[in-house]
């Protein structure tokens, strides 16, 4: 009725909602309709939900952890006050934060204020914050504008609520990276965030079952204690430095290195020769890849020593922090959420080091493996503008190729082989995209795919690349669980 859609939902008055929450709700029906041509509709409607509420989850974590560190571009806290007041510092100043606000926006909040609503402003600013901190983490901010805001229902007053618990129940120390607190605490709680879908697949009516592929990462995701990933990367990363440069000094500072047993006098010549080649490498040679990285705790660690390792070569933090981030560091899970904490945690180790690393300039080489699923392959035809057919054809039978690979391929990960396809043509291939003249039914969606191959090829080529390191703590899964096809 008259833009409002009105909804029987057993209350006493029916619920309704209008303008864009009307689009938001199309878009949630559809998102779930796709999911559910995969499955069915409880496992598709469950799954959304699932990560629409991850989402939020990894949003108010990242936004916590930045906001005692004082990473936040405004410098104003967002869920809490410094003063310790109820009251979150953006809601009690929110034109200082200099976000940007329509006249409509701020005449809207200075009503809610008025009427002492302070749920509902903290609600817009909280997400007005999350769009404007897409600029400078773009992977795990990605614009909301459609149904997840529709379902975020926060709270700042609720004490029962998760705001709450998160400020009140946390020491900021653990936190604050000045006070002993570490970016690791983010998989700590995406660990125990897990805990009841865990639960569900070893000790619910699943218990004997196959695992879906939707389950796979509650199921397979074990934290690593500290310890173990200092042993990993002391013993890895730490010792191919080491052993071509033995003068760095760096050894002493790491508690878990093991110095190398006495040796055959042929063993010892092969390890000599081996060493040679290790010698002739700067620190921005050596790439590292945890290829199943959960929320990227060894990356996180990798991180830190490959700061002494340029160090120890002359490098500034600063430079040191971008060039980490460039060249060595890599990660792969099948693991949306998994990988939105990596990607986030590496970000923060690298803000540690420098102060202008989020400036939305630099890259980061850590992926969520994606499928080609649903991937609509009519649209090869609309990529490729400007260049020869030879070209075109190379680039198409090589992504027709690629496609075919990660199909399922949440099911698998990083033990599917990738061939290797000359990367930078499917680069170029899917740049130039022309629909020009031909718009039909057949070429809606073609920006999609555009934005979807290029994650693929992202992807492939991290599959593909050779690696000096590969350090990882391996999902477990017993194979009388495994779905069909990954056995």
């Amino acid at each position: 009725f008259g833009g409002t859609q009105f909804f029987d939902i057993g209350t006493a008055e029916p619920y309704s909602i209008s303008g864009e929450a009307v689009r938001q709700r199309d878009k949630l029906i559809e998102v779930i309709q796709q999911k559910e041509k995969d499955t069915d509709y409880k496992t598709a409607y469950q799954y959304v939900i699932e990560e629409v509420a991850y989402t939020w989850f990894n949003r108010l974590i990242a936004i916590r952890f930045m906001e005692v560190n004082d990473y936040l571009p405004s410098h104003i806290r967002v869920l809490s006050s410094e003063s310790g007041k109820l009251e979150p510092d953006l809601v009690t100043t929110p034109f200082d934060a200099e976000l940007p606000f329509t006249a409509e926006e701020e005449a809207q909040i200075f009503q809610l204020k008025q009427d002492n609503k302070l749920d509902e402003v903290f609600r817009i600013l909280f997400l007005k914050q999350c769009n404007a901190l897409n600029e400078i983490l773009p992977a795990l901010f990605e614009k909301t504008k459609n149904y997840t805001e529709l379902l975020l229902s926060l709270s700042v007053i609720d004490q029962d609520g998760v705001v709450y618990h998160l400020i009140h129940d946390i020491p900021e120390d653990d936190f604050n990276i000045e006070r002993g607190g570490q970016v690791e605490i983010i998989g700590w709680l995406y660990q125990y965030y897990n805990t009841e879908l865990n639960s569900q697949v070893y000790d619910g009516n699943m218990s004997k079952s196959r695992v879906p592929k939707e389950l796979l990462p509650a199921a397979t995701t074990i934290y690593t204690p500290d310890w173990a990933i200092r042993y990993m990367v002391e013993n890895s990363l730490g010792r191919l430095w080491v052993e071509g440069h033995p003068d760095c000094g760096l050894k002493e500072n790491w508690k878990y290195y093991l110095e190398e047993a006495k040796q055959e006098p042929e063993v010892q010549a092969k390890l000599t020769e081996i060493r040679k080649e290790y010698s002739t490498l700067n620190p921005e040679d050596i790439k590292l890849i945890d290829p199943c990285m959960g929320s990227g705790h060894i990356l996180v660690y990798a991180f830190d020593v490959l700061m002494q390792i340029y160090e120890s070569a002359g490098y500034s933090q600063r430079d040191a922090a971008k060039s980490i981030l460039e060249h060595n560091i890599y990660g792969l899970d099948i693991d949306d959420r998994a990988y939105q904490l990596a990607y986030f945690a590496v970000m923060m180790k690298a803000r540690q080091y420098n102060r202008r690393i989020l400036n939305g300039e630099n890259t980061c080489h850590v992926y969520a493996i994606q499928e080609s699923n649903s991937i609509n392959r009519a649209h090869l035809k609309y990529f490729g503008a400007g260049m020869d057919d030879i070209e075109k054809n190379a680039a198409k039978i090589q992504l027709e190729g690629l496609l075919d690979t990660l199909t399922d391929a949440k099911e698998y990960g990083s033990i599917l082989t990738v061939e290797n396809y000359d990367w930078n043509l499917l680069r170029r291939f899917v740049a130039a995209e022309d629909t020009a003249g031909q718009i039909s039914m057949d070429s809606v969606g073609v920006e999609d795919t555009a934005e979807q191959m290029k994650k693929l090829i992202d992807i492939g080529e991290t599959m593909v690349r050779r690696y000096w390191v590969t350090c990882t703590n391996p999902p477990y899964l017993g194979s009388s669980r495994f779905s069909t096809k990954l056995n």
